[in-house]
């Protein structure tokens, strides 16, 4: 079997376990820088010097965290090829990832905050604003939303997470007024909850969403970089200093492993001295 033909297996077998297109075409880049490397050659003469020598090439220009998405597809394409039998033995099973530093995640403080609502011009604008910070939903979950998800009596969404993993998350009486407010001014029938300004029957798309932060925070004089994700992290931060327990963090987070939601225990020191720093 050419390396080729276990991809189209494999890309089939993925779509059939309900991948999303994101992960799905980052798959199809993945593969294609692989089989640029090693062309298309039997899977059975692919050994374990050919896959490393291909990731040494890729290490010289990828941050370790890139190189190890490198490294998890190329495990998980031959572990497939595997245990699927159209191989007898996997040459990647003894491939590591490189070691990362462990990053505290950068978060808000909340004069930030303050100064981005003020900076809001449009019902949009504050609508958006409002439900990131208040929901802790990733970039892809609140492109995802329609306005049906919500409900407006508990004040919570139904969001799609990762693996197309469904868990409800909550807003505040604040957000819910700028919502409704948001909501009421359109006069489309587009079902997406964020519409593009330009073309209010289009949902508003990740790209855009970045944008709209980034003029956000320029408008605001903001020196922080502004981020989406950077709301999901300032929204983690809030629940430790509310005394939340990590367990339901994860929860709220939608992790799937406790250990990725232990990075935020370090937040409640590192936002001290964040505070301190600012205002002594």
């Amino acid at each position: 079997m050419k390396l080729s033909e276990l991809w189209h297996l494999y890309e089939a077998d993925k779509r059939i376990q309900g991948y999303s297109p994101r992960t799905l075409n980052a798959y199809v880049l993945q593969n294609k820088m692989l089989m640029t490397e090693l062309g298309d050659p039997e899977i059975a003469e692919i050994t374990l010097p050919m896959l490393k020598q291909y990731l040494a090439k890729q290490a010289e220009r990828l941050k370790p965290s890139s190189l190890g998405h490198r490294i998890r597809f190329v495990r998980s394409l031959f572990r497939y090829a595997y245990e699927e039998t159209y191989l007898t033995s996997n040459p990647s099973l003894k491939l590591r990832e490189p070691k990362l530093d462990k990053r505290i995640p950068k978060f808000l403080v909340e004069e930030d905050v303050i100064h981005l609502k003020i900076s809001c011009q449009s019902l949009r604008e504050r609508a958006l604003l409002e439900l990131l910070y208040c929901t802790g939903c990733r970039v892809g979950e609140v492109e995802r939303i329609n306005i049906e998800d919500l409900n407006w009596e508990n004040c919570s969404i139904v969001v799609n997470g990762k693996g197309s993993k469904q868990r409800e998350v909550y807003f505040t009486i604040e957000c819910k007024v700028w919502l409704r407010k948001y909501l009421t001014s359109r006069g489309d029938t587009c079902k997406a909850l964020f519409v593009t300004d330009t073309n209010p029957t289009k949902r508003m798309a990740i790209p855009t969403i970045r944008w709209a932060l980034k003029r956000l925070a320029d408008r605001g004089e903001i020196e922080t970089n502004v981020y989406p994700h950077r709301f999901r992290h300032t929204y983690a931060c809030q629940l430790l200093d509310n005394g939340a327990p990590l367990d339901f963090i994860q929860g709220m987070l939608g992790h799937e492993k406790a250990s990725t939601t232990q990075i935020y225990a370090q937040l409640r020191g590192e936002r001290r001295r964040e505070m301190y720093r600012r205002f002594f």
